[in-house]
């Protein structure tokens, strides 16, 4: 099948069909064109479906959700033009956490995707340690129907104690898009960074980061091959006494990102015992700046502001959100100004 054909499914006679139970996502009908005459099924819904994963697509042929001309039929059929597919997308749970009343600080929703505000020392995932109380647990009990996503709906995630603002799905076509989008590099996704350094302009940086090859549990940068490709943009936005506070884009993902590109570069983000080792306190200080920068016991990293293409109707929306208490005190306490 040739890939550069840009495919509306509004073109190809679609009829959608409202399901019957409420939540479930809704019933499509197509009519093949005559130019995929020959092609397997697979691949033809993929492009007829292109908010469904291939992957889920197959499933679902396989299955029995997806039919060719109201018959069952295998992922490598051909079609001809004219021949009928019905697609009905069958959610399963993809989790088995629990719900529970965890106050979440939703700054936007609609029936496609929540925009929320992470509180330092939410974790977002269940794993060892932290088998409840967590974002999921959370999700869970606000929107039920997040059990049938992968991850609850969550396509990006936040380390435990950095704040700020997280996007997640609401349905598995919404799910799909920002995966895309993230992969595409599509998301505009900024932080606020307090490091212990006086930093005198913005720069890149571009450095591999990868496991640590003795510490597991920790990324590193790799100089001399492996890791994964990492790049991340930084300005200064406020010079604070013996500090700085850095504007942070991120232009890939990788785990503890900003955190290891910052340490690599000599500017490890106040509170960070991971990747910034002890706090550093200026001689120059009082005792009771000393004290408050001694007892700021989490990264001071925040993301302040988060853009993406709404995965429904394609409209560009942005969101920002101010530091947390806890930290703006802290760029208060150091301000010199």
């Amino acid at each position: 099948m040739t890939t550069d054909l840009d495919l509306n499914t509004s073109e190809y006679s679609t009829n959608a069909i409202d399901s019957v139970s409420t939540g479930t996502p809704e019933v499509l009908e197509f009519t093949v064109p005559a130019e995929f005459l020959g092609e397997r099924l697979d691949r033809v819904v993929a492009e007829l479906c292109p908010q469904f994963s291939r992957s889920q697509l197959q499933k679902w042929i396989k299955s029995g959700d997806i039919r060719l001309n109201n018959s069952t039929a295998n992922v490598r059929d051909k079609v001809s033009g004219g021949d009928e597919i019905t697609v009905m997308p069958v959610l399963q749970a993809k989790i088995n956490d629990l719900p529970e009343s965890i106050k979440l600080d939703i700054v936007y929703e609609d029936e496609h995707l929540l925009v929320l505000n992470k509180p330092a020392g939410l974790v977002v995932h269940p794993g060892a340690g932290n088998q409840n109380g967590t974002l999921v647990n959370g999700l869970l009990a606000h929107n039920g129907e997040q059990k049938n996503l992968p991850r609850a709906g969550i396509v990006h995630r936040l380390d435990k104690d950095t704040t700020g603002l997280m996007m997640v799905a609401k349905t598995l076509e919404s799910h799909n898009t920002l995966v895309n989008q993230l992969q595409e590099r599509e998301v505009k996704r900024e932080y606020l960074a307090l490091v212990s350094k006086d930093v005198i302009a913005g720069d890149t940086i571009e450095a591999n980061i990868g496991r640590h090859p003795r510490d597991r549990k920790k990324m590193t940068v790799h100089t001399t091959g492996g890791g994964k490709t990492a790049i991340t943009h930084y300005r200064v936005e406020k010079r604070l006494l013996n500090h700085t506070l850095l504007r942070v884009n991120l232009e890939t993902g990788r785990t503890h990102q900003i955190r290891v590109h910052l340490s690599w570069k000599h500017m490890p983000i106040v509170g960070d015992r991971v990747y910034g080792g002890r706090t550093r306190v200026p001689a120059n200080i009082d005792e009771e700046l000393r004290t408050q920068l001694q007892r700021f016991n989490r990264q001071a990293l925040h993301a302040t502001r988060l853009t993406i293409q709404h995965p429904h109707t394609d409209e560009t929306m942005s969101w920002e959100i101010g530091l947390p208490v806890d930290m703006q005190n802290l760029v208060d306490s150091l301000d010199i100004e």
